[in-house]
């Protein structure tokens, strides 16, 4: 069954990315739009620092790290996870969903893989080139250390990312209705555009614990540069690697669960 799936998912992409790549122009419109979006967000972060010179004691080349690792660790995971979890509620209130269950395949493999988004290129080249940037104007001695730091971190959230979306997609195998949590999802993604410490102790307990999402930044990024890191102080870099593989074991846990109580589309 394993073979059998690796030998299908290279088929599922390739059809999916011919399917989005039919009207090309429209495409890389859509990726410059996306470009131009995230980039106004950047500059409005440039525009606060031409004020006031730090944020949080964090300069403009360091929030620029911190910014382009969050769109890019956000690209990765959510290319494979979001657009196709969202999707989920709507295959389980129309019923499609059971179509899914009685192929010889995995419902997950195929819903992820059949939907493979490519759309996050955008997102990808804005994030790598500013990333780029960030790196050559830090204050920072890079080392092979550190850049093995980065990466590894790197995947870590964007494994943390996908892990959180795959869970709230799946809540709508037992309640019906999930999409709402994605509001709550994203409005707490927008706040770790910004250094962990300038946020009220509650909420910087919530984005560790309840909704981790400044092990997807903030965190990472934080204990890379040594600045201190509240609550997590000097396990701040060992919990930004763990983070991504220990919230896909949970992940996985949740999906089996919500999976073993789907009743289909008849409740």
């Amino acid at each position: 069954m394993l073979l059998h799936h690796f030998r299908v998912i290279p088929l599922l992409v390739r059809m999916y990315v011919r399917s989005q790549m039919e009207y090309r122009g429209a495409f890389w419109l859509d990726r410059l739009a996306q470009i131009l979006s995230y980039g106004s967000v950047f500059a409005t972060i440039g525009i606060l620092l031409a004020r006031f010179n730090t944020l949080g004691g964090w300069s403009w080349p360091e929030l620029a790290l911190l910014y382009s690792f969050q769109l890019l660790a956000y690209s990765l995971g959510a290319a494979m996870s979001f657009v196709q979890l969202r999707d989920l509620e709507e295959l389980v209130r129309l019923g499609t969903f059971d179509t899914l269950l009685v192929k010889p395949f995995s419902p997950w493999v195929y819903l992820i893989f059949s939907g493979l988004n490519i759309s996050y290129t955008g997102h990808v080249i804005l994030a790598v080139a500013l990333m780029g940037w960030a790196i050559l104007s830090v204050d920072f001695a890079w080392s092979v250390w550190s850049v093995s730091f980065l990466l590894a971190t790197l995947i870590s959230a964007a494994l943390l990312t996908a892990a959180l979306i795959t869970m709230i997609g799946a809540t709508a195998l037992i309640w019906v209705r999930s999409n709402h949590l994605f509001s709550i999802f994203f409005g707490f993604w927008e706040l770790m555009r910004y250094p962990l410490n300038i946020f009220p102790g509650s909420i910087q307990i919530t984005l560790i614990t309840a909704v981790p999402l400044a092990l997807t930044s903030s965190v990472p990024v934080a204990a890379l540069l040594g600045k201190p890191v509240p609550i997590l102080g000097d396990w701040a870099g060992p919990v930004a690697l763990a983070a991504g593989p220990v919230w896909v074991l949970i992940a996985i846990a949740h999906w089996r669960y919500a999976t073993s109580k789907y009743q289909g589309a008849g409740g």
